[in-house]
This record gives structure tokens, sequence and C-alpha cells, in this order.
């Protein structure tokens, strides 16, 4: 009988985030500007008139073109892959946390009230008003949702002494640069 690991065998982490918005632009800017994230490099357009290779490798609509794809980073955390589609039947509204593929991007910030109000001077729209968790797994965590310009979702968070699960809970960051220890 085989030994079996629970997972991928020689998982290290993530690597990249990768998702679609309307104006590859107006989101590198904003990615850039406002956020703080790096841009380093660009790709495309890849579209495949005849065939179905879009469809199977990139599971989309066979005649969808990809115009262009971005990556940035974001100081120690995952890629993010940009792309701007177009495609027949594409959906143009932004998924709620509640939809299925609903999802959003949390941004860790040291000072919580700083990078407040430095998306409230750059017109960015916050839903409500932060969230201080004081009991319970998230202890000590401040969180509170924003949107980007085309209505995507995401979220700053802060921690600065940890949270009240870690203290049972080891982790380690990982990068491809780092030898596997």
């Amino acid at each position: 009988m085989s030994e079996t690991t629970q997972g991928l065998p020689g998982l290290r982490g993530t690597d990249h985030i990768g998702f679609t918005v309307p104006d590859l632009d107006e989101a590198v800017d904003f990615f850039v500007n406002v956020i703080g994230c790096e841009a380093f490099y660009d790709l495309g357009p890849f579209s495949d008139d005849d065939g179905d290779w879009m469809q199977t490798h990139l599971n989309v609509h066979p005649r969808a073109v990809m115009r262009r794809l971005k990556f940035l980073r974001c100081k120690s955390g995952s890629n993010f892959e940009l792309f701007e589609y177009e495609a027949p039947e594409q959906w143009h509204e932004p998924p709620r946390n509640s939809d299925v593929g609903g999802h959003h991007l949390a941004f860790y910030v040291d000072d919580f009230d700083a990078a407040l109000e430095h998306l409230e001077r750059h017109g960015v729209t916050i839903l409500g008003e932060p969230t201080v968790r004081t009991a319970g797994p998230s202890g000590g965590q401040t969180w509170v949702y924003f949107l980007t310009p085309w209505g995507m979702q995401l979220e700053l968070v802060s921690f600065p002494n940890g949270k009240a699960y870690e203290r049972d809970f080891e982790h380690r960051l990982w990068h491809p640069a780092h030898p596997a220890d």
C-alpha cells in the first residue's frame, strides 16, 4: 500500500492571485498610486480566432480575447495578475462576498488609522466603520472593507500585537527565493 499525503506534495505557499478588471490602466493606477503596489511586467493580447485554446486552457469563451495582463507586487505579499478581457456573455458586475466566487483581497497595514485616512483622502468608498475585535480567535484585529473604483471588494486589516488564535498556531512565510528549510 502506498503512503498518501494530505494536500499537494511540495506545497510552499501562494505564488499569485489573478483577477479580471474592466480597465487595466485604471486598475494599475489604483493599485500602484493608492494601494502602493509595484507594476513589473505585462503580456498580451491573447486569443484563438478559430480553435478552443482559450476555453480549454483558461475556462473562458472560445472567442474571448485577453487584451492584456499586468503583474503587480504589493510589498511582501503574493503577486497580483490583473487581466483585461473582452468576451461574449461576459459579466460586468463584480461578485459580492455572498455570491459563489465572491472574494476580497485584504491588505495588512502597520498603522490602521493612517491607512484609513489615506484611502479617504483618495476618495475611496469605505464600507461602514472599522470593526475592532477584542475577543475570540480574531481578538486584536481591526478591519474595514473598501471598494476599488470598479466595485471590487478589498479589506484594510491590522493586528500589531497578533491575533488571539496565533498564540496556539505556528506559521512561517514562504518565498521561492528563500531556500527550503
